[in-house]
């Protein structure tokens, strides 16, 4: 019997099989089923004191039927062992996700479709492969243009709102008494503009993050989302996380913003646990909230999450928790940084 199974896990990339096309070796291995079956048969009508008369009596009709049902029954059993991986690949063509990697078809038995199996499983190498390169390539640009116009904004309107403030206050000063009340309101309303400015830059470029690192990176990212949201972030860092590189770091900070942002929007939470800690060979990140947060449909956001996690070779996932809310988990195995 065929033995086709799904495996799961990072694969070793693997060059295009070179042999005979399959479609040659399936139609040779039918072909040859067919023939054997029909071979069988005709030696055990041959050899059998069985006879069938001219015309055919009724007694002898039985004895054909259940010849022929023998027959068709083997060749269908056949049939069905030499096809069998068929099955499974279509169901893995169905549900392979580029994302979700590692998912393969491994084909243990008889060999009757191992050149399909093979070409399909390298072409997935092929297509991951190419995915994580486009989209290390997207993230690059995408995190340029973010500090571009994090700088256009601390630089350029940053400054002008500044220079607006200034101009407020001599002009608070000179002002009449009647009129100060109300300047004093322009002047909280563009302080405050100032600040959104500021923190929306913030959030383009973590200058925390490369200035005093990654747990104060977090705990900044906490403190404004409590700020923001109203929602306590009860923060867990484990001091014996090893350094990390600027590129994972990056990628951690960028999935717990983007987990924040989750919750604040979507998951009507009353608290959200954030911690970091060394386990093994990785480093787990986990954000998790008690609200009411779906994890049945992934946004652009999640596989966006997800892509960050691909290029660290990072394994990010998203469940829900038994007692409610949702858990995102990221685990990165430091071998990632090497390779």
């Amino acid at each position: 019997m065929t033995n086709t199974a799904v495996r799961r896990g990072r694969p070793s990339r693997r060059h295009l099989p070179r042999g005979r096309p399959p479609t040659q070796a399936l139609f040779r291995r039918l072909f040859a089923l067919n023939g054997l079956v029909f071979t069988v048969g005709t030696l055990v009508l041959a050899l059998s004191p069985a006879t069938v008369s001219s015309p055919v009596l009724l007694t002898e009709v039985p004895v054909l039927i259940i010849g022929l049902a023998l027959i068709l029954a083997v060749n269908a059993l056949l049939l069905r062992t030499s096809l069998a991986p068929l099955g499974a690949l279509t169901t893995l063509m169905q549900r392979v996700d580029l994302l979700h990697r590692g998912d393969r078809l491994v084909d243990s038995g008889n060999g009757d479709l191992t050149n399909l199996i093979e070409t399909f499983n390298a072409m997935l190498d092929r297509l991951e492969a190419e995915r994580s390169a486009s989209s290390a390539h997207a993230l690059a640009v995408q995190e340029g243009e973010r500090q571009r116009i994090a700088r256009e904004l601390h630089d350029e309107i940053g400054q002008s709102l500044t220079v607006v403030l200034l101009g407020l206050k001599r002009a608070v000063d000179r002002a009449p008494e009647e009129l100060r009340e109300e300047l004093h309101a322009v002047q909280e309303t563009v302080r405050s503009s100032l600040d959104e400015v500021g923190q929306v830059a913030r959030r383009l470029r973590p200058d925390v993050l490369e200035d005093l690192g990654l747990h104060s990176a977090l705990n900044a990212l906490a403190t404004e989302f409590s700020q923001v949201s109203g929602v306590p972030v009860t923060r867990k860092s484990d001091p014996d996380v090893p350094a990390l590189s600027a590129e994972m770091e990056l990628v951690i900070f960028r999935i717990v913003q983007e987990s924040l942002t989750n919750v604040a929007r979507h998951a009507h939470a009353t608290k959200v646990e954030l911690s970091l800690r060394a386990e093994d060979d990785t480093v787990v990140l986990r954000v998790a909230d008690n609200g009411t947060g779906d994890v049945r449909h992934e946004g652009a956001g999640i596989r966006g999450m997800r892509e960050r996690a691909l290029l660290i070779g990072a394994r990010l996932t998203i469940s829900a928790l038994p007692r409610g809310g949702t858990e995102v988990r990221l685990t990165v195995p430091m071998m990632a940084e090497g390779s």
